[in-house]
């Protein structure tokens, strides 16, 4: 079994993204290339993005810091500390309001 401080593992993904140019960092806490289950922690600073991109499969995110925006085509749902989103069946990007991390949770087919 595996357990994760994810409050410390935020932080310091927060801290890599903050080094980046890309403005985002990311960690996969559970789950391979042979698992159905994947999570992974992703870490986002405010005004930064995921382009828009296809899900593998049924996927969630979990908002555990900061606020986001998960956007299908000129629609977009906004999910802050606490929130869980469900990623629609649909090309879809992430923007970060302010400084982010969610947790994404993707059941592979």
């Amino acid at each position: 079994m595996s357990s994760f401080a994810l409050s410390v593992l935020a932080e310091e993904q927060l801290t890599l993204a903050r080094a980046t140019g890309s403005g985002r960092s990311a960690r996969t806490l559970h789950g391979g290339p042979t698992t159905r289950l994947r999570q992974t922690l992703v870490a986002l600073v405010a005004g930064h993005a995921l382009a828009e991109h296809a899900s593998p499969g049924d996927a969630t995110l979990q908002v555990l810091r900061g606020r986001v925006r998960l956007v299908v085509d000129d629609r977009s749902w906004p999910g802050s500390a606490g929130d869980l989103l469900v990623i629609p069946d649909a090309h879809h990007a992430l923007h970060a309001d302010e400084d982010a991390v969610v947790l994404l949770t993707v059941a592979r087919e």
